[in-house]
Parts: structure tokens; C-alpha cells; sequence
């Protein structure tokens, strides 16, 4: 099972901009997740191992980028154009699989959260 470490949340205005990352104990297919209080979680963005395939969630679109380093098993998601409804935790999972380019999580490999805020 790969072990997770996510880092990069604070806090940021509307507009504005922030980069998460997670570190991994090897390499997989990855993925970021969020959720926000009450709300159920919510896919944001997955990169396969090579990098070769990336998906992203509908609301993120055009504005967050995800990427890898492998040789540092990092992760990273780049967000732009930030907005309050981004607010959540956002969370790293690893070792799931895709099919037909669309990212299944792993229930059991979860990092431990990284809070971004957004203000308006």
C-alpha cells in the first residue's frame, strides 16, 4: 500500500492561486479528492503513473493542473482562478485504477488532508 503526504493548502483570495502536493512511497496512478463540510467527496483531477493520462472533474476544468514528478513520486495540483466554492479538504489517493480514462480510487490508500480556503 502507498503511504501519502499532502502539503501546499492555506489560505487564498478569489482569484488567486495555489499548489498542492503529495508525496508518495512509490509510484501509481494518483488522484485528488476533495470535501467540503457537509458536502459529499468529490473527484478533482487523476494522473496515471506515466503521466500519459489525466482526468479531471467538470468543476475544475480549465483551471487546475495536475502533473508528476516521478523521480520524486510527488504529485502535484496546480489551482488557478481559485474560487470560494473550492474551498475543502483536499485529499491525495493513490493506487486506484483507470478505465476508459476516467480514474477509480483506491478505498484503502488516503493521505491525511490539506485544508485550502478560498475568501471572496
Amino acid at each position: 500500500q502507498v503511504s501519502l503526504v499532502e502539503s501546499g493548502g492555506g489560505l487564498v483570495q478569489a482569484g488567486g492561486s495555489l499548489r498542492l502536493s503529495c508525496a508518495a512511497s512509490g509510484r501509481a496512478h494518483m488522484a485528488w479528492f476533495r470535501q467540503a463540510p457537509g458536502k459529499e467527496r468529490e473527484f478533482v483531477a487523476a494522473i496515471s503513473w506515466s503521466g500519459g493520462i489525466t482526468d479531471y472533474g467538470d468543476s475544475v476544468k480549465g483551471r487546475f493542473t495536475i502533473s508528476r514528478d516521478n523521480a520524486k513520486n510527488t504529485m502535484y495540483l496546480q489551482m488557478n482562478s481559485l474560487k470560494p466554492e473550492d474551498t475543502a479538504v483536499y485529499y491525495c489517493n493513490a493506487d486506484g485504477t483507470f478505465f476508459k480514462g476516467t480514474y477509480y480510487l483506491n478505498s484503502a490508500s488516503w493521505g491525511q488532508g490539506t485544508q485550502v480556503t478560498v475568501s471572496s
